[in-house]
């Protein structure tokens, strides 16, 4: 064995038997299977934030990470239901024009519950509403002034009502006015009449003023023939027709 080197009045700093110390070894850490699982939830919970419903947790063991799995396989399930029956019943309703769907979605409560009857309210309001309005449109149409809007609404659905309400209040007035001149004038024998429709505008304004001139003019007609007529049945031969008249009239 080689002896130490040494100086007079010093120690040896070196040897030649001298070791290094042993380094420590930096061990990389391994990944759980509990932050696995965690990653997977973190990843599902990203899909369903942008909107992605398909993605589905496994069911692992019966610990806290199986129960996390099947709570987010169960608000899933939830989710898909109501955007499904959410979908259906706008597509019917507000596309297709099939009045009088409701959203199902079984199991559901909180918000969820409180989403479906706000989606099943409206469209139920809608339902009312545009049957309403057809009904009464309908009946117009067949001749039938006795109809009116009653369902509830707000808005420019409010305004529509209001417009088709006094639309039929305008036709009963100009029908009522038209009926009660010809009935005087052409029934009766009371000329002179005249149809007053307050509020009317474009073509009922324009039927009013038609059935007046009508009613005007046979009035100044007949009563031109009767007072000639009546002038030559008292000896009179002094007098003619003079009121513009065309056809038979004429």
């Amino acid at each position: 064995m080689t002896e130490p080197i040494r100086k007079p009045g010093r120690k040896a700093l070196f040897t030649s038997t001298e070791t290094e110390a042993p380094q420590a070894v930096m061990e990389k850490p391994t990944v759980g299977a509990g932050d696995e699982q965690l990653r997977e939830l973190l990843e599902a919970l990203e899909s369903v934030r942008k909107g992605d419903l398909t993605t589905k947790l496994r069911k692992g063991d019966r610990d806290i990470y199986g129960d996390l799995a099947e709570a987010y396989n169960g608000m899933v399930d939830i989710l898909m239901s109501f955007s499904g029956e959410v979908t259906r019943v706008a597509k019917e309703v507000g596309t297709e024009g099939k009045l009088g769907g409701q959203a199902k979605v079984e199991g559901v409560t909180g918000i969820w519950r409180d989403l479906t009857d706000n989606v099943n309210t409206m469209a139920s309001n809608l339902t009312n509403q545009v049957r309403n309005v057809a009904n009464v449109t309908t009946a117009v149409a067949k001749g039938d002034l006795g109809q009116k809007i009653t369902a509830e609404a707000q808005g420019e659905v409010l305004e529509l009502k209001n417009t088709v309400n006094t639309m039929v209040d305008n036709l009963n007035a100009f029908s009522s006015e038209v009926t009660r001149v010809a009935k005087e004038v052409g029934t009766e024998g009371k000329l002179g009449g005249q149809a007053e429709v307050p509020g009317v505008a474009g073509t009922w304004l324009d039927l009013t003023n038609n059935v007046n001139i009508l009613a005007g003019n046979l009035t100044s007609q007949v009563r031109d023939i009767a007072n000639v007529a009546t002038a030559v049945a008292k000896g009179d031969l002094g007098q003619k027709i003079v009121v513009e008249a065309q056809g038979e009239i004429l």
